[in-house]
């Protein structure tokens, strides 16, 4: 059963010229507008070619139509979807005369999606896995992002939540009959199930912040003294002329990024001003904020005069390689921009050293998830606490149990998440 809501439109594919554009339409007018454009509803999720008239009869252009009746759509209400040549005047036509028709109006920001939430066609988390996998840039944001749209961080929220309820409900049935003998001991099945569900929250606990660094990028910062060759490893990395490369020290003043799909996974290069001591403020900022960001990145590459160490500390998987091998004799352990020697090489280790920390993925993917797990699991160890003082303080354990449950349903949106939505939804265009 749907909610009751206004009729909306908007372009759901992007805006410009394209083959094909996408209008979509959803809510309690829908037959009323298939009507007027093309005299009739045609028949549910069969595509229909139809010509497409204004109020006055006049054509605007001929269209694949497509409807979904309630509860067979997107959004759970009625929807028609008007698939239309992608000409920028037939598709600012088309919304000029759904925009005159009464009843409708111009959909907000991803209010098809919330209508979607709101009829209960998807929860909070698929949402966010939806808006994920319409940003998703590289294989591995894509696989993260269908993972969570599928429902599986959902299925696994319900799955602990049903084993919560039944702990609790054990629990609470001892209270009920605390003045009648109980034939059976129910700590022994409470402790597995509670055990159970905090095993795996602390397992996905630890995978979210690789999750996050999917969603979002690796961050690798190639650092090093001035004029060891920093800038044009990242040139011949990223293939082009990103960063500005001279022979003279301290070219390199702000940290330059470049964004790339490395094997699938996203990671973002970080050129970094050369590191030593300066009485120029400018360069003086600039290596502070060298400094800062390759402290912050996930993985360090530092570039080195041959016979010298790295001046940062460097952290076990961090990758040490001596600069401008074509210059020296011996090129084992050194790289070359210049010439591409030891690129391809350092590339694949790169790669290989960020997939090895995806082994611990885990389905929760932001850190609103790794919140309310955090927050289940300390309710949990406070349970389990109390249950070891016996039936007297079931109560107690019980009222625990409850808060666990209530944090794991704000993942999917059953509770204390109407202050995030604004913000979550905000972030869709128009059309989704």
């Amino acid at each position: 059963m749907t909610l009751v809501s206004d009729t909306i439109f908007a372009l759901a594919s992007a805006p410009g010229k394209s083959g094909v554009a996408v209008v979509r339409v959803s809510g309690p007018n829908v037959q009323n507008v298939s009507k007027a454009l093309c005299g009739e509803v045609p028949q549910p999720r069969l595509a229909t070619l139809k010509l497409i008239r204004d109020s006055e009869g006049v054509r605007v252009d001929q269209s694949l139509i497509l409807y979904f009746p309630e509860g067979n759509s997107f959004t759970g209400e009625e929807v028609l979807e008007l698939h239309t040549h992608g000409s920028v005047a037939v598709v600012n036509r088309l919304l000029r005369v759904l925009g005159d028709m009464p009843g409708l109006r111009l959909a907000e920001a991803g209010e098809f999606t919330r209508r979607a939430l709101e009829n209960g066609c998807m929860d909070l988390a698929q949402v966010e896995g939806l808006s994920d996998l319409i940003e998703a840039e590289t294989e591995a944001q894509r696989r993260q992002a269908l993972r969570v749209l599928s429902g599986d961080l959902g299925n696994l929220a319900e799955k602990w939540r049903v084993d919560l309820i039944r702990a609790a409900a054990l629990i609470e049935a001892t209270i009920d009959f605390a003045d009648e003998e109980v034939p059976v001991d129910v700590t022994p099945e409470v402790d597995a199930l509670l055990e159970g569900v905090s095993q795996e929250l602390s397992k996905q606990i630890i995978g979210v912040e690789t999750a996050e660094r999917i969603r979002t990028g690796f961050e690798v910062a190639i650092v090093g003294t001035p004029n060891v060759g920093k800038s044009t490893l990242l040139n011949a990395i990223a293939g082009r002329e990103a960063a500005i490369t001279s022979e003279y020290a301290g070219t390199t003043r702000d940290v330059i990024e470049v964004r790339m799909d490395l094997g699938g996974l996203p990671v973002t290069l970080l050129d970094t001003a050369g590191l030593r001591e300066t009485d120029d403020h400018v360069e003086g900022i600039g290596i502070e904020l060298a400094k800062k960001r390759a402290e912050q990145a996930d993985l360090r590459v530092f570039l080195v005069e041959e016979g010298q160490e790295p001046e940062l500390k460097a952290l076990p998987d961090d990758i040490t390689l001596t600069g401008k091998a074509d210059t020296l004799d011996e090129a084992r352990g050194a790289i070359s921009g210049r010439t591409g020697a030891g690129v391809p090489e350092l590339i694949s280790d790169i790669q290989s050293i960020l997939s090895n920390r995806t082994a611990n993925l885990g389905i929760a993917t932001r850190e609103r998830h790794r919140v309310a797990m955090v927050r289940a699991t300390e309710s949990l160890a406070a349970g389990q606490a109390v249950l070891a003082f016996g039936p007297e303080q079931y109560d107690i354990a019980a009222e625990e149990l409850r808060t666990a449950i209530r944090a794991l349903d704000s993942i999917v949106g059953r509770v204390d998440v109407e202050n995030l939505l604004d913000e979550i939804f905000s972030s869709f265009c128009i059309g989704k």
